[in-house]
């Protein structure tokens, strides 16, 4: 059956139910909920649903780890993006970055990353300034105040991150590391792709 299959709108997970992750076969029936991978197989009409049962678990697993961080932010509403901004401006250098470059490293566009340091210099986390070498440009920089919000959250973060992969082995943390990042690598060039220009029809 074909695996490459990947429809728009998949039947969503709802609160509670365990992701269809796998083949039953596979060891771990606990991880897997049977209703869910049957409902799949009716949205792909008898089709294989691994690729859909893998999407699901990715986004699981994506929701599972920003819940927990979010226990680290104190309260302070900030989004996973604008957390990840924060985070690259604290190891900037003394000039900070610009929105491109925030927008490059993160692999998003430059106005997302505009409406994340929006959110961030509105806490007093981050700020514009100008760029000393092109007046015409502005370059953000982390606050005082945005490197004291890092170091409270550092710790509850670490101790998230070592819950949430309680039981896993530094090799099996590597190679879900790995995976993880080749599912972005596919996406940016799908990205890439869509985005090329179209030959033109000859007149």
């Amino acid at each position: 059956m074909n695996r490459s299959r990947s429809p728009n709108g998949p039947p969503s997970q709802t609160e509670g139910i365990r992701p269809a992750v796998g083949r039953a076969a596979d060891g771990h029936t606990d991880l897997y909920d049977p209703g869910v991978r049957d409902s799949m197989q009716a949205f792909v009409a008898g089709e294989d649903t691994l690729a859909l049962e893998a999407a699901a678990a990715l986004r699981s697993a994506s929701q599972a780890v920003d819940r927990l961080r979010s226990h680290g932010a104190g309260g302070r509403g900030l989004s996973a993006g604008a957390l990840d901004v924060l985070a690259r401006l604290g190891t900037a250098p003394d000039e900070g970055l610009s929105i491109g470059e925030l927008a490059r490293a993160a692999g998003v566009s430059s106005r997302s990353v505009t409406g994340l340091v929006d959110t961030l210099e509105r806490d007093g986390l981050a700020q514009r300034v100008q760029d000393r070498r092109d007046r015409r440009s502005v370059r953000v920089v982390i606050t005082e105040a945005g490197r004291d919000w890092l170091d409270s959250f550092r710790q509850p973060t670490q101790r998230a991150m070592s819950a949430v992969f309680q039981g896993f082995t530094e090799d099996e943390l590597a190679r879900f590391r790995d995976l993880c990042l080749r599912v972005v690598r596919n996406q940016q060039r799908i990205e890439h792709l869509n985005a090329a220009p179209r030959d033109q029809p000859a007149p």
